[in-house]
């Protein structure tokens, strides 16, 4: 091989991996947060997991990310130890449906056959990925599709162009010796480790030696201990990712190379050690690209299952290996779990870092929701246990959005789909009105304690009416976090009604104090007070408005509020004018008494 034939090579081998990305990722945008569901909804049944991660391995080509991911999850807890030794599992099994794909190389024959060999139909997938890429919307679903198109094509024609430009090196005896010294069980496993290590793809690997057959001089003695080899590199990702974390997370990591060392292990010692004695005959020919896939397949599904029933035994050793140490790690639990869970590690899969972006801001929105709830509580029914309450539950919605919204901003830098692009507008933008709610919170509760300590009460009517106004904001509030947690655009659609409705109760209760205090029947202090509540009841409605326009502008590509707003109330709209003549009627205020 010429210094033409290394370029060649290299230049193959290029295509090949940037290919492989592309799909990849496109394939891991185009699953959305799925990923993250499919993975948290683990059951008990252990063989579900294994299947849950063959699954989602299948789908992102890559048994490395899913191993990250996994470690990532045991790291933030989201999962336990138990349930991942499944995932890695499945994993292993799912990385082999690439070496199918690439196998496609080695089809021969005519007529019909030859449409099913990729040089065949990659060019027509190549084309209909270019126009679908070139002319759908950015972050698009079909561009996504496109993408996966045009990058199975391009690995495709890696492949191809490396085993093209390998094929002379079948009358190269420099090149068949140095592949016989490989046939040494050793050596073909240690050389298969190295080159997986160095690339962090297993898949990849396997690629490489599947176009290394077209020359002829790898038989069945060389790729077997490679291919052994090459599912312990794979292991080196997972541990590079665990470095830094938990030791959960470590033994996560350690439980992948376990199962990987000791499957080759014994698939090694069984296998050669049969052969002392049987001699297969098909270790001295000519390997081909479908027998590699055969024989990929066949390991790590044999490895599951004869590792599966001691899977238990799998978490002992790697406890074993990295033990609890004198101090235990303290088990994080509410507010400091949800946010362990925003892990850097999720950023190697932008749609499982925003999903679980997404829970986050829900657990911070049903926080702010309870802040609220037990402030209008403590307005009748004044306890400083209560107050304290909502004063912890103010810091933790803090916490929720410094921590979230540092962590937003890395998501955003990151490649996000078109449904991952709306929710991320949407999580940035809603996050600091749910703050805002947790705020008005304490406000309220505040104010109740002014109260409490200067002994002080509303009158019968002032008291009615307040508990009105305070019924619709809690509606208005528990409405936006359902509309927020279901992203259900159609339900955002109904709470500027009921603001509206808010602001006219804020104004009438407000006619109605100032007429009180004409009469003498309503101090200046305690007004002041009651002012103060409605004006945190108004604004909490304010934010409420902005979450639910926010999600409806969003969806519409667009972040016009005040025009929306304009139209929205304008008087031609008869079902807005219906809604608010509802939403009156159910939060009418009693009526005056002549006396006031």
């Amino acid at each position: 091989m010429n210094i033409f034939g290394v370029l060649t090579m290299a230049g193959g081998l290029a295509l090949f991996l940037y290919g492989m990305n592309v799909m990849g990722d496109s394939l891991a945008k185009l699953s959305g947060g799925k990923l993250e569901q499919i993975l948290e909804k683990l059951t008990s049944k252990r063989i579900m997991a294994v299947l849950l991660g063959m699954a989602v391995t299948a789908v992102i080509q890559s048994s490395s990310a899913t191993t990250v991911m996994v470690v990532g999850f045991v790291n933030s807890g989201i999962m336990q130890l138990s349930q991942a030794v499944g995932i890695i599992m499945g994993a292993n099994i799912g990385t082999t449906v690439t070496s199918w794909m690439l196998s496609l190389t080695g089809i021969s024959g005519a007529g019909w056959i030859n449409l099913l060999k990729p040089s065949s139909f990659s060019p027509v997938l190549a084309v209909i990925g270019i126009i679908m890429t070139m002319t759908c919307k950015d972050n698009s679903k079909k561009k996504d599709i496109g993408n996966i198109l045009l990058g199975f094509a391009i690995l495709m024609f890696g492949m191809e162009t490396m085993s093209g430009a390998v094929a002379p090196l079948a009358d190269n005896e420099k090149f068949t010796g140095m592949l016989t010294l490989f046939s040494n069980p050793l050596f073909g496993l240690l050389a298969g480790t190295v080159l997986t290590a160095v690339i962090q793809s297993s898949s990849a690997s396997v690629g490489i030696l599947q176009a290394l057959c077209v020359t002829g001089a790898v038989n069945y003695a060389t790729a077997i201990p490679i291919i052994m080899g090459q599912n312990i590199g794979t292991c080196v990702t997972a541990l590079i990712s665990s470095v830094g974390a938990k030791k959960n997370a470590k033994r996560a990591s350690m439980i992948h190379l376990y199962f990987n060392m000791i499957g080759t292990v014994i698939f090694m010692v069984i296998f050669y050690s049969l052969n002392m004695f049987v001699h297969f005959e098909f270790l001295s020919t000519p390997a081909n690209a479908a027998g590699i896939a055969v024989i990929h397949s066949l390991f790590n599904i044999g490895c599951v299952i004869i590792l599966f029933p001691f899977s238990n035994l799998l978490v002992k050793l790697a406890t074993l290996s990295i033990p609890d140490g004198k101090h235990e790690e303290v088990i994080q639990t509410g507010v400091a779990a949800d946010l362990a869970a925003l892990d850097e590690r999720f950023l190697e899969t932008p749609a499982v870092a925003m999903e679980l972006c997404r829970n986050t801001a829900v657990k911070m929105a049903h926080l702010s929701q309870r802040a609220l709830d037990k402030a209008l509580d403590i307005i009748n029914n004044y306890s400083d246990a209560a107050y304290d309450e909502v004063v912890v539950m103010e810091e933790d919605v803090d916490k929720y959005e410094d921590k979230l919204g540092s962590y937003l901003v890395k998501v955003g830098n990151c490649d996000l789909s078109r449904h991952d692009n709306h929710t991320f507008s949407i999580l940035l933008h809603c996050m600091s009105d749910f703050e805002r709610i947790s705020d008005h919170a304490i406000n309220i509760a505040k104010s109740a304690k002014e109260m409490n300590s200067k002994e002080s009460s509303f009158s019968q009517n002032a008291r009615k009416e307040l508990e009105t106004f305070a019924k619709a904001v809690h509606d208005i509030v528990s409405n936006t976090v359902q509309v927020f947690e279901n992203q259900d655009i159609e339900a955002a659609k109904h709470i500027e009604p009921l603001e509206q409705v808010i602001d006219g109760l804020n104004l009438e209760i407000k006619q109605r104090h100032i007429n009180r205090l004409r009469k003498g029947r309503c101090t200046i202090e305690t007004g002041l007070i009651l002012e103060d509540i409605m004006t945190n009841f108004e604004r909490v409605s304010d934010h409420c408005s902005n979450v639910a326009v926010c999600m409806i502008e969003v969806r519409d590509n667009g972040f016009e509020t005040h025009g929306y707003l304009e139209h929205l109330t304008n008087e031609d709209n008869p079902q807005f004018a219906k809604e608010c003549r509802q939403y009156y009627k159910q939060y009418q205020l009693p009526e005056l008494k002549k006396a006031d």
